[in-house]
Formats: structure tokens, sequence, C-alpha cells
């Protein structure tokens, strides 16, 4: 599941469960997708350097959602290492 995109320098396009995206637009923290604005797609525009932190908070709260429906399906979420796999990282860290 994609967490989010970003286009060129100052546009970031991050998916969320309708409920989700809804809720965001009507805080105006987003608006809605540029391109499908009836989807739980939204879209925020970097227009000051402070925007930055915004895009990443938003960006985070996708990632913990995809996290979370990853537990339910009973998937490992790829971001987690093996123990074993993390054993070898940092055996090779010293």
């Amino acid at each position: 599941r994609e967490i989010g995109h970003i286009h060129g320098d100052s546009l970031v396009d991050i998916p969320f469960p309708t409920a989700v995206r809804n809720e965001l637009v009507a805080a105006g923290q987003a608006e809605p997708h540029h391109v499908l604005p009836d989807s739980g797609w939204i879209s925020f525009y970097l227009h000051r350097p402070e925007d930055v932190e915004h895009a990443i908070a938003l960006l985070h709260r996708s990632y913990q959602i995809a996290q979370q429906q990853a537990q339910r399906r009973g998937v490992r979420p790829p971001a987690e290492p093996l123990a074993d796999e993390q054993a070898e990282e940092n055996s090779h860290a010293g």
C-alpha cells in the first residue's frame, strides 16, 4: 500500500480511508485530491517551509494507518525487518 507521493517540489498526494480524508478536508488540513476529488486521496500543497512539517505529519498518519491495516490482515509490514535480519545488520555495524 502506498503511503503517498510527491509531484515536483510542491504537491503531496496521500491516500486515506474516506472518513479520515473527509475529516482532514473539513478541518482545512488538506484539500480533496487534485484529480480524484471524490476518492480517499488528499492533496497538500507546499507553499511555505513550515508546510513540510505538516506534510510529514500527514504522511506519518498514512503510514500508521497502513501499519494497522497490515496487522489486521496478519501481514508483516515490509518496513519492519525480521529478527534475524536485524541481528545480521547489527553484526556488521561494529
